[in-house]
């Protein structure tokens, strides 16, 4: 399994992806090769250790953020590996880290929980989680379907070697045992693109309204989160993150943009006659991004104008 994840410590390779392997029974180590093209592949990785990777059974909604869920059991069949229950100041400071996805590289959400319950050999309820970590809440959907993948991310998934040219350009893998060459039948081959999902800024939080369309200009005003030492506490303000501080709104009717302004600062003042000119209504959307120079714009927030 490849993830494309955000910044977890934060001294990881922000463009980099992770990779995640195991096998029945587990070959000793596993090789990565690497190609622009299905040939002449180079030796990239090899992993000595198989990845803790569990399969779910049961729906996983999406859930609250910044508090403990306490909502429905997760329910997972592990492929290999065990999960151990971890106090909650443990968890808080990092442990029971995992990912949970549908296998894609891009799509993954962070999630961490205090509590592993063996129901069943290989089967565990999970519980007491937080949702949406290092700014995944992004990629939380209404639902992750029963069948979807849960990694722990414990040091054992690497990250593979990848320049920085080379993210978001599609290259050929090949991923078996070491002891056997890449052209062997039991490697599997895979063709992958990656965006860098630790570049991309997350999305800003308590984006807010004060005046109503139509009655003057009306003020928008949103708060920045950072991809980067965002949890310190000892801080006037948490660091920026990124080279400049920008940020893009749009102003939308389902998929029509409205009106797009790029600014500089976590606020603006939408004028009467912009309302006018656009032909804003109630119901319309705003959404703001953070804008990265090597990402782009970032994971949006939105608000329904009144």
């Amino acid at each position: 399994l490849f993830m494309d994840l955000p910044l977890i410590g934060g001294d990881e390779q922000p463009h980099a992806p992770h990779l995640a392997v195991t096998a029945q029974p587990w070959p000793g180590s596993v090789a990565l090769y690497g190609a622009q093209s299905d040939a002449d592949y180079v030796l990239e990785e090899v992993l000595a250790a198989a990845s803790t990777i569990a399969i779910t059974n049961t729906v996983l909604p999406a859930g609250a953020l910044g508090r403990w869920e306490r909502g429905a059991d997760l329910e997972v069949d592990m492929i290999t590996g065990q999960f151990q229950s971890r106090d909650r100041t443990a968890v808080l400071n990092g442990a029971n880290l995992v990912a949970i996805g549908d296998g894609s590289p891009g799509n993954w959400e962070l999630l961490q929980f205090a509590k592993a319950e063996l129901i069943a050999p290989g089967r565990y309820l999970l519980r007491d989680r937080l949702r949406g970590q290092q700014g995944s809440d992004a990629r939380m959907p209404v639902a992750w379907p029963k069948g979807s993948y849960v990694v722990a991310l414990d040091g054992t998934p690497q990250q593979i070697t990848l320049a920085a040219n080379q993210r978001g350009l599609s290259r050929h893998y090949r991923i078996g045992t070491a002891r056997r060459p890449y052209d062997d039948p039991s490697y599997v081959h895979l063709e992958a693109a990656f965006a860098g999902e630790g570049l991309r800024p997350y999305a800003p939080v308590h984006l807010r309204q004060k005046g109503v369309l139509g009655s003057g200009a009306v003020g928008l005003d949103w708060i920045r989160r950072s991809r980067t030492d965002g949890d310190r506490w000892d801080l006037a303000e948490i660091p920026l993150g990124e080279d400049l501080e920008r940020y893009r709104l749009r102003i939308r009717r389902g998929r029509d943009v409205l009106r797009e302004e790029l600014l500089d600062s976590p606020g603006w003042s939408y004028p009467v006659a912009a309302q006018t000119a656009d032909a804003v209504a109630p119901g319309d959307r705003v959404e703001v991004a953070q804008v990265s120079a090597r990402y782009g714009a970032g994971a949006a927030t939105a608000l329904r104008l009144v």
